[in-house]
């Protein structure tokens, strides 16, 4: 189905670019770029990824001290019984 889309000039040339270092068509390229990025619905945005880097201390801490918790109530289990 034809559809129109606006590229600009820099993408665009870009795109040529690689599309001609494939040996594919441009439309092939844009075909295959979406493909590729709605099959990952599953992964999380960059916007949501940077956001978790931001911590403010009081959850620094409290994860800290989960840590602690967690890593002092660990167990070593010994080998399986065969």
């Amino acid at each position: 189905m034809p559809t129109s889309v606006h590229i600009p000039p820099l993408l665009l040339a870009r795109a040529d670019r690689r599309a001609q270092a494939l040996k594919i068509s441009r439309n092939r390229l844009i075909v295959n770029a979406l493909e590729h990025e709605l099959a990952e619905e599953s992964s999380w945005s960059p916007g949501f990824i940077a956001s978790l880097r931001e911590v403010d201390q009081s959850t620094a801490s409290a994860v800290n001290e989960m840590m602690k918790v967690i890593r002092k109530a660990r167990r070593s289990k010994g080998p399986p019984r065969l």
